[in-house]
């Protein structure tokens, strides 16, 4: 009908033929749903991509990771090859004319290009520098961010493995049985962690497999306390106590009901506890009682170069920012995993 203004006497007059029929498919198009259905994962990726922090530490991982695995077989040079005659030579990126990336440092007041004078050939370069061994240190960087994300990533495999099977074993059987899991690891959380690595020093030899025993034994703690908590959450849910009541077992309820309703807690405590072991590591290598040379880590690598850092700063601040910045990109997507997988607890 067209716009016009009709008083209540005129509607009433108003014929038939002024009125169009509404189209047939209006209710049907009224009705649809315009936005497109979507699954858990595939809700979850569209919101982890809106954290543009997120998506930067993600990209930033996957290249740290493919360069860890792509060195394995090609390096610039071999990180335990020794040369006497290359000792503590600075950074020299070839076209850049920068003191500190040139090659060129300071001896006796003077600038002298230290590449000259210990006759390096002109198609050598250590873009790095080298170390008091005459190792070349990206190569020994990429060995020792290798070696980190190797310990790091197994550790993260033992906290799935041991705390959430704990985890929800506890929760779902509960009572004194859950009593008794639980006094067991109050214990074993109140060990210290250097206390656990000194003892893994005493029965082992120190290297990777001391380290990650050491984390195997106590880094799993957190893992259980949380799984246990959601499956205790979970145990009194609907679809739960209806398994329960068409009779099946234990282990099917687990792995049915409990685990698929949990996996994005456990993928966000594996996204913490990673850069957790990285530190440990680092921390266990820094002090001496982690791995042993000629086996580089972040941690061996500041240990070696904090003891020329008043001269040589670039050996030790160059491993600490790789260490730091790996930290960061993990902790920020684990943050925007936990957003992402569940955004009642953003706050």
């Amino acid at each position: 009908m067209e716009d016009k203004n009709y008083t209540n006497d005129q509607l009433a007059q108003i014929p038939a033929s002024e009125f169009e029929p509404l189209e047939k498919n209006t209710t049907v198009e009224r009705e649809a749903i315009t936005a497109p259905s979507l699954s858990f994962l595939q809700d979850s990726w569209r919101r982890l991509k809106k954290n543009k922090a997120a998506v930067i530490s993600t990209i930033f991982l996957l290249i740290v990771l493919l360069i860890s695995v792509v060195t394995i077989f090609a390096s610039p040079h071999d990180p335990t090859e020794q040369n006497a005659s290359y000792i503590n030579l600075p950074p020299k990126i070839p076209g850049i004319d920068i003191n500190g990336l040139n090659g060129v440092s300071e001896v006796g007041g003077q600038m002298v290009d230290r590449y000259e004078a210990a006759d390096v050939p002109d198609d050598v370069h250590f873009y790095l520098g080298t170390d008091a061994l005459g190792r070349d240190l990206l190569s020994r960087l990429f060995m020792g961010v290798r070696i980190s994300l190797l310990i790091a990533f197994i550790a993260a495999t033992l906290d799935i493995i041991f705390g959430v099977t704990y985890g929800v074993i506890s929760g779902l059987l509960g009572g004194r049985v859950d009593n008794v899991m639980q006094r067991i690891i109050e214990v074993l959380s109140g060990i210290p962690n250097l206390v656990v690595m000194i003892l893994m020093l005493v029965v082992f030899n120190p290297g990777i497999f001391s380290i990650i025993a050491a984390m195997a034994i106590t880094n799993w703690i957190p893992m259980a306390r949380i799984v246990r908590a959601q499956t205790l959450k979970l145990k009194d849910q609907e679809f739960v106590l209806a398994a329960t009541t068409l009779g099946e077992s234990k282990s099917k309820i687990a792995f049915k009901h409990v685990l698929p309703n949990i996996s994005s807690v456990i993928v966000i405590q594996m996204m913490f506890s990673i850069p957790e072991a990285i530190f440990f590591e680092a921390f266990l290598s820094f002090i001496g009682i982690g791995l042993t040379p000629p086996t580089a880590s972040l941690g061996t690598l500041l240990n070696e170069g904090y003891k020329t850092f008043m001269f040589l700063p670039y050996q030790v601040v160059i491993p600490a920012v790789v260490l730091s910045v790996i930290m960061i990109g993990f902790n920020l997507l684990a943050d925007g995993l936990r957003d992402a997988f569940d955004p009642q607890m953003k706050e």
